[in-house]
């Protein structure tokens, strides 16, 4: 396996990843899954300022991505981050998503422009609150049904990292 930055030519794997998640998980809040152009647009987003994008690539094949983007549009938020993360199905359970994270925050850490990495998770998210617990991220509030998907409204819990 390697980690490495996001190409452009990874966007239709990266596409179909989210894709997945937006169909079929309350990972994402997202209820219509995005083009590809926009997601086209996402992509060309990071990789630049303090949004890293990073991959997981098997055999040639990307497998999940982790990434760090915009928190807020409001410039007093600028060093606030938001850690994202999304493994294929198949791939998941294998430390991937671990490995990835921690190779974005480690980018954080070197980066004089990132103050705070923030997380939004589902409250049903049982394997996404252990991995933001393995990385150092403590729980700092919940929203609660601030979502609605599938029918279900959902609390969201907010986490935070200093690097």
């Amino acid at each position: 396996m390697t980690i490495r930055p996001a190409k452009e030519i990874d966007l239709v794997e990266l596409h179909s990843i989210y894709r997945d998640a937006v169909l079929k998980s309350t990972a994402t809040f997202d209820t219509m899954v995005p083009t590809l152009e926009e997601r086209r647009h996402w992509l060309l987003e990071h990789n630049k300022d303090n949004h890293p994008l990073n991959v997981a690539e098997i055999d040639g094949r990307v497998v999940g991505y982790a990434s760090l983007s915009e928190f807020n549009p409001k410039k007093a938020y600028a060093s606030t981050v938001e850690l994202s993360v999304y493994i294929a199905d198949g791939h998941r359970s294998q430390g991937l998503g671990l490995m990835l994270a921690q190779s974005v925050i480690e980018l954080a850490r070197k980066d004089p422009n990132t103050h705070r990495v923030v997380s939004l998770v589902t409250s049903d998210n049982a394997a996404s609150i252990k991995l933001h617990e393995k990385l150092g991220f403590r729980f700092v509030g919940t929203l609660t049904e601030a979502g609605c998907k599938f029918g279900r409204y959902l609390d969201v819990m907010y986490l935070e990292l200093a690097v």
